[in-house]
């Protein structure tokens, strides 16, 4: 030999065992991938956790970690990217899916709404008598005219609006429990 002592040569020789490779990738490459993670993740746990999962793939296929400290740095930088690539994708997609669903939460909250209010409404049309139920569709619901109205059924004027008043007056007085106010509101 010339003279160099052999730990000197190279840190990272062929150690014997995967374990002795995976300490000696360790050790040589840790502090380097911290800094990275530690820029790359929003707090130091994060970045820990970043370089654990990196070490961690190494153990699990220590065959596919390349010799040599310039390769082997750069096959664990690429998985330590990687890594927090999928990681963003994961944000990404979850943050995605919560809009998605709080989207369509409103959408079903909103739908289930309008399908109660006019299950109510319609209770308490029910609860009217048949001309002025007629009537207060016909007006309100049809948007035919008061004219209109009293020719179809071949009443008056007078009468259509004496029944349009007095359906209206039915049906607020039914739903007005329902709307949460006394009988004494108006």
């Amino acid at each position: 030999m010339n003279g160099l002592p052999m730990a000197s040569v190279l840190p990272v020789a062929l150690p014997g065992t995967p374990a002795d490779r995976l300490s000696a990738l360790f050790d040589a490459h840790h502090d380097r991938l911290y800094r990275l993670a530690r820029r790359l993740a929003p707090n130091a746990d994060d970045a820990l956790d970043l370089v654990q999962e990196t070490f961690l793939k190494a153990a699990r296929s220590p065959t596919s970690v390349p010799l040599g400290l310039t390769n082997e740095e750069a096959w664990l930088v690429r998985v330590l990217i990687n890594i927090r690539r999928d990681q963003w994708r994961k944000t990404t997609v979850r943050k995605r899916h919560d809009r998605e669903m709080s989207r369509s939460t409103n959408v079903d909250n909103h739908q289930e709404a309008v399908f109660m209010a006019r299950a109510t409404v319609w209770r308490a049309l029910d609860a009217l008598t048949p001309r002025r139920r007629a009537i207060v569709v016909m007006h309100e619901l049809e948007g035919l005219t008061i004219p209109a109205i009293a020719s179809l059924l071949g009443i008056s004027a007078i009468t259509v609006r004496w029944h349009l008043s007095m359906g209206r007056r039915d049906l607020a007085r039914v739903l007005r429990p329902q709307m949460g106010e006394t009988n004494g509101n108006r």
